[in-house]
């Protein structure tokens, strides 16, 4: 470990030097993939330098215990010395953490799509419930949301829908989401007060630019129809909605959101690019890794990860472990409890891994 830190210092050094001569400045394409790799491994370098301080730190006071002291003076040396091997053990985990292979997604856009599952309206209640729960992490993050497509129902839930978050590092917390989110709650539409328990399906995909995934335009085939509202009801009565059908794969995407026939166009190939690349990556990781899943999940839009009961004011995480009983706070957008156990686990699995 501390050979790959001492080569990766050595880069940072070259590359600080790098970008700072006239010729690599004038080139702005050049100067910009030099300031981006030097941003990658600045946390790293950092922490190494603090870790070899401590080192030094540690050194000298050992020297000095060898020598004659005071009892004074040696008691403030072993609590010095103390502390800093604690430092120094905190920060080698840190380091290990660091120099784990980075998502290339992670600081990635995100695209998600929330579907209702079963339950009828009260599923679609929920997927609506999940919309603002995301919607309102963006905005406590200070990420901008989009919506790409909706389908609505008569009462105001989602039968389906679709929409960006734009911020950085997105991906990187919001990965974890996909899957079968489950509601245990009395619903609106049910006069016996029954619980009943319904779900809606979450998919989060980093979103693929067009140098992630090219199309062929012969591969696409493009509808063009009226977008209705609410239970069919028609408000276009032009052919402004899309439907995009990538012919390879099957793969159908429909906006009809915007009044522009371009804007929905553009917007369903944004979500076809994101599924053209989730089912790429899909593809290569059953190749290279038969498929493994990490402890807290393959991203599987079948898996149940979370159940949220309103009798209880309990939410539970079941890849984790992790409940909470700050059910209204949850769906208010405060995620990080979950999402920041989620990060930690994976982590802890890589490095048992790297470790093994």
């Amino acid at each position: 470990m501390l050979e790959k830190l001492q080569q990766l210092e050595e880069h940072y050094e070259e590359l600080t030097k790098l970008i700072s001569v006239p010729e690599v400045i004038a080139n702005q394409s050049e100067w910009q993939k030099h300031t981006k790799a030097l941003a990658a491994i600045e946390e790293v370098v950092l922490s190494y330098r603090e870790y070899k301080q401590i080192e030094a730190n540690i050194e000298e006071n050992e020297e000095l215990l060898a020598s004659k002291l005071d009892d004074e003076f040696r008691e403030l040396v072993e609590t010095d010395l103390a502390e800093l091997r604690e430092k120094k053990e905190a920060l080698e985990k840190h380091l290990k953490v660091l120099l784990l292979p980075r998502d290339p997604n992670d600081e990635k856009n995100v695209i998600m799509e929330i579907r209702g599952g079963t339950g009828g309206e009260e599923a679609a209640l929920f997927a609506a419930d999940l919309f603002k729960m995301y919607t309102r992490y963006a905005e406590a993050n200070g990420w901008k949301v989009e919506i790409l497509s909706s389908n609505y129902t008569d009462i105001g839930g989602f039968k389906e829908v679709i929409f960006m978050v734009e911020g950085k590092g997105a991906y990187s917390r919001l990965k974890f989401e996909s899957g079968v989110h489950r509601v245990q709650r009395v619903p609106v539409t049910e006069s016996g007060g029954r619980i009943h328990t319904s779900a809606a399906t979450v998919a989060v995909l980093p979103e693929a630019e067009e140098v992630d995934v090219e199309i062929n335009p012969n591969d696409i085939r493009i509808d063009l129809f009226c977008s209705s509202g609410p239970g069919g009801q028609s408000v276009n009565t032009t052919q402004s909605a899309v439907r995009i059908t990538h012919l390879p794969t099957g793969i159908v995407v429909s906006c009809q959101d915007e009044k522009s026939q371009h804007k929905n166009k553009d917007k369903a190939m944004k979500v076809l690019r994101a599924r053209l690349l989730e089912k790429a990556q899909e593809e290569q990781v059953g190749e290279t890794a038969n498929a493994r899943k990490i402890m807290v999940g393959s991203g599987d839009r079948s898996e149940r990860i979370r159940t949220y009961n309103f009798p209880q004011g309990r939410v539970t995480d079941h890849r984790i472990g992790l409940t909470s009983y700050r059910l209204e706070a949850v769906l208010q957008g405060e995620l990080d409890e979950f999402i920041e156990a989620l990060i930690t686990t994976d982590q802890a699995e890589k490095l048992k891994k790297v470790d093994s």
